[in-house]
Parts: structure tokens; C-alpha cells; sequence
């Protein structure tokens, strides 16, 4: 299983997120492979969290924020996200 999979034009991440982290950062796949850790500074109240990894990921890959889906997670550390049609990658994937 990997960390993350095309449909179509848009990218689907499954994530484990640190909240309160000292800076947001991406920290690389996880030793199962199944998530890429990635650390945000927000803390993980009233939806700050999830706010900030939205726009974190937005910005790294080179699109709005609204162009962000979170599928699943929304109150869990691990997260699978969508990103639709993005334009840079931060982080190495290949398309299938």
C-alpha cells in the first residue's frame, strides 16, 4: 500500500500529521509506508489544525486552499486528503 494514489488529474494523500510542531515541515513516509508524516505548528483545536494543513498543502503544491479536500481524519491524526489538479510537488511522486 502506498502513501498515495492518482484519480484522474487529482492527488489523493493519506497523511499522519504532528500537530504543535516547532515549524511545518514535511517529515517523509512513515516505516510502513502507508502515510507520509508531515508536522504542522497549529495546535489541533476548533479545526485550527486542519485549517492550517490545508493551506500548508495548498501552498506546497501550488494551488488555493478550497482546492484541498480533507476525506477522512477530520478529527484523527491520520488523514487522507485530496488535492485537485496540483501544479508543483514538494514531495516525490510518480504518475501511474
Amino acid at each position: 500500500m502506498s502513501w498515495y494514489r492518482w484519480s484522474g488529474d487529482d492527488l489523493e494523500l493519506s497523511l499522519r500529521v504532528q500537530p504543535r510542531a516547532p515549524k511545518d515541515a514535511w517529515q517523509g513516509p512513515d516505516p510502513s509506508g502507508e502515510h507520509f508524516r508531515v508536522r504542522i505548528k497549529a495546535p489541533p483545536v476548533d479545526g485550527k489544525g486542519n485549517a492550517a494543513l490545508q493551506r500548508f498543502v495548498a501552498k506546497a503544491f501550488g494551488v488555493a486552499p478550497s482546492k484541498v479536500e480533507i476525506l477522512g481524519g477530520e478529527h484523527a491524526r491520520y488523514k487522507r486528503l485530496r488535492i485537485l489538479a496540483p501544479k508543483t510537488f514538494p514531495i516525490a511522486v510518480d504518475r501511474d
